[in-house]
């Protein structure tokens, strides 16, 4: 396991923003049933992590992308985050709406986001990759380059995986599913036995019933 995916781990676990609960499934709003619930919106209301995460985003992205001009954040979970990252950089910050705005200017891109600029996007979650590829669209109907989309924490599905690539965006994540289960398991905070739930919900978690 990275060092990096490791202290993410670790991290969302101490401050509770991931809950475990294989005998006990969450019931997401999408309907589906899942032994697991990942609230990033946490890390804000802790200023060492939120820190960390900033400039572990904004590491990654100086190193890969040097030539940004813009940060955008998706809304709404990762609107904060996304700023912070601006700001560590130095950039301009908008956010992408999930839905135009209903009154006033109906913007869909709130802040000042000029064409032909080269974009990278800070999401707080990956699931099925919809959302937040629907803000990709977004900036990139807009007339902007989105050169990646950074996250703090993805599942892995594969239908994320296949929407990505079908949609040409490249993906960054700080932590992932495989390495939580791992740490998870080696601190006693789940089961062995609980591990075989864990990875055959992954695989369809879509049409996953806990028996």
């Amino acid at each position: 396991m990275e060092k990096l995916e490791v202290k993410v781990a670790e991290q969302l676990m101490q401050i509770k923003a991931i809950k475990l609960q294989p005998t006990n499934p969450f019931t997401w709003a999408s309907g589906w049933k899942s032994p697991i619930y990942c609230d990033n919106r946490k890390t804000l209301s802790y200023p060492e992590l939120r820190t960390w995460l900033k400039e572990q985003f904004s590491k990654l992205i100086r190193e890969k992308h040097p030539d940004v001009e813009v940060v955008a954040g998706v809304a709404t979970g990762a609107i904060a985050q996304g700023a912070l990252v601006a700001e560590e950089l130095g950039l301009p910050f908008v956010y992408v709406r999930s839905a135009p705005k209903g009154h006033g200017l109906t913007n869909l891109i709130e802040g000042d986001l000029k064409p032909e600029t080269k974009v990278v996007v800070i999401e707080d979650l990956i699931s099925t990759g919809g959302s937040s590829l629907k803000a990709v669209e977004a900036i990139r109907n807009f007339g902007c380059e989105v050169l990646e989309m950074y996250a703090i924490f993805t599942y892995g599905f594969k239908v994320a995986e296949d929407n990505f690539a079908k949609a040409d965006v490249p993906l960054t994540v700080l932590g992932n599913y495989e390495t939580l289960v791992e740490v998870a398991v080696k601190s006693g905070y789940v089961s062995e036995e609980d591990v075989n739930t864990l990875a055959e919900w992954r695989k369809d978690p879509g049409s996953w019933k806990k028996e």
